[in-house]
């Protein structure tokens, strides 16, 4: 490098003088591409003609290269790499609570049980308005910024200044940081006797932990038939996916297979210790299904130990290995492809360097009427599989096709109750009542049970809502509009209420009563 430099600056000042328009031309040798890529980047940084940040320049580089490969290779910077792992690893090291941003304030909405935040006094409801000697509420501070001051070593110590409701002074606590944990089991619960309902968010490090813990307590409840939701669920470690499908499937039944180059096949099979494997399965999923929850999907589906509801899901079957440099960023690079028992390859296809129509994939289905008619979906007959218990068919192409279709009802939610949505004005204003509401409605519903069957939404919180997003104008295209809105709208304010008062269990319970994919799922338990 320094041999490089040095020849290079006395090139430049042995050279005759030139003009101002002049311009330099000479050649370096490169014998590989790897020594030009490393030349150009050498040139740029000693004669640019303005500063360069290097590390910038490296950084662009390589995000260079990986776009013109597979759509899932990808470069990630230190802050982002490190919350990716945290993601997979099931935990981050904090203050224990979880919150919402409104009117640059933080609400906390729950305390970890047992948490740092919870022990010391903490409670649901209250601002956190300063951080040690930070004053974060009032001034804009993006929330990345305030997430970065509440965490921090397991071990060490913050200061919150809090603002708690009937309290006219400020209350200060000091929290002692530990581990937190993240779930991805989203909602455990009986959804009909003897009919359990686990959702499953994503596949880190603790998810068959979370997974069968969550099965063993709907067992002991009478649970004989798992109805294990996947929705949206865009996967995450292989290890964990296939833990999960060896709780369900016989001795050396085929899980997953990995193919790549140059990378050896490798087929990952059941052990036969399976704990749950007397019990009938049905498994929802979406066009956002993806990668390991296709794992578990194509494995339970093609060893016919599952039935599968909804829609064709994502088509993410490619495998990344991560590599981390030195200063905590990685970069993950696509090492091979994941197949189906069967032989089905779950990568739907794609250009290389192409990421463009490849993003576009899910709003094309819209477009071409596969999301929305099974009629509109046409299988690639030509890639023709079957399953291995009673030989039925499946086709290839990408994603894993449901055993039974249920299509996307574009009429269940309005553009009205849309944009009341992603404009965050409905949670906004749910937050404000329970805010001032949170100690009346926890008296007068000691239960979830008592709350579902009493509790209804009040006519001036939806006016409120419809108030504020009046405001912003976001308005009813007429009284037929509004009036369309209106029960999916009491749905999510009476879910949210529940999650704030309860869990995320509670919250599952009430919005799933609309779900068409988990309507069509417990009627066919029922039926059968």
């Amino acid at each position: 490098m320094r041999t490089f430099k040095y020849l290079l600056l006395l090139y430049l000042f042995t050279i005759l003088p030139l003009t101002a328009s002049a311009q330099l031309n000479f050649r370096i040798r490169s014998n590989t591409p790897g020594n030009k890529l490393k030349t150009a980047e050498n040139i740029i940084c000693n004669m640019y003609v303005d500063s360069v940040d290097e590390n910038k320049l490296v950084e662009e580089g390589i995000r260079g290269m990986l776009k013109e490969l597979d759509p899932h290779s990808s470069y990630s910077t230190p802050n982002e790499a490190k919350a990716m792992r945290e993601s997979l690893d099931g935990d981050f090291e904090g203050i224990g609570v979880t919150f919402n941003m409104l009117n640059d304030t933080l609400y906390v909405i729950q305390t970890v049980p047992k948490g740092p935040s919870e022990k010391v006094g903490v409670l649901p409801g209250d601002r956190i308005v300063w951080v040690d000697d930070s004053l974060i509420a009032g001034v804009k501070m993006s929330r990345n910024d305030i997430v970065s001051r509440l965490r921090g070593k397991k071990g060490s110590k913050v200061k919150l200044g809090i603002i708690r409701p009937g309290v006219s002074h400020r209350l200060d606590f000091v929290v002692k940081r530990d581990v937190i944990p993240l779930h991805s089991v989203e909602a455990a619960y009986m959804i009909r006797p003897h009919v359990g309902y686990i959702n499953v968010s994503s596949f880190g490090r603790t998810t068959h932990k979370e997974f069968m813990k969550a099965a063993e307590e709907l067992r002991s409840k009478g649970m004989t038939t798992l109805v294990l939701d996947l929705q949206n669920n865009g996967g995450g470690l292989m290890s964990a996916a296939v833990s999960m499908c060896n709780e369900f499937l016989d001795k050396d039944e085929q899980i997953v297979v990995v193919k790549g180059l140059r990378t050896p096949t490798k087929v990952y099979s059941a052990h036969g210790d399976g704990l749950m494997r007397d019990m009938n399965v049905v498994v929802l999923v979406n066009e956002y299904t993806a990668s390991a929850a296709e794992i578990v999907s194509g494995a339970l589906q093609e060893n016919d130990r599952a039935t599968i509801v909804g829609r064709r899901t994502f088509g993410k079957g490619l495998v990344q290995q991560p590599f981390n440099f030195d200063d905590g960023s990685m970069m993950r690079i696509t090492i091979a492809h994941y197949y189906t028992p069967s032989g089905r390859c779950i990568q739907k296809p794609y250009k290389k360097g192409d990421t463009d129509d490849y993003e576009k994939d899910i709003e094309n289905r819209l477009k071409h009427g596969e999301l929305t008619c099974v009629d509109s979906i046409h299988l690639d007959k030509s890639q023709v599989f079957y399953t291995t218990r009673k030989h039925r068919a499946v086709y290839g192409g990408g994603g894993i096709m449901p055993d039974e279709f249920v299509p996307l009802d574009t009429t269940q939610y309005s553009q009205y109750y849309r944009k009341l949505m992603t404009s965050n004005i409905v949670n906004e204003q749910v937050m404000r009542c329970i805010d001032v509401q949170r100690k009346d409605l926890k008296t007068k519903y000691k239960t979830f049970d008592i709350f579902d069957s009493k509790y209804t939404v009040p006519k001036s919180l939806t006016d409120k809502i419809i108030a504020a997003g009046k405001q912003k104008k976001i308005e009813p295209k007429d009284d037929a509009d509004l009036k369309e809105t209106l029960p999916s709208l009491r749905t999510v304010i009476k879910a949210i209420i529940a999650r704030d008062l309860w869990t995320s269990s509670e919250y599952y319970q009430i919005v799933n009563t609309r779900s068409d994919i988990v309507k069509r799922a417990v009627s066919l338990i029922e039926n059968k």
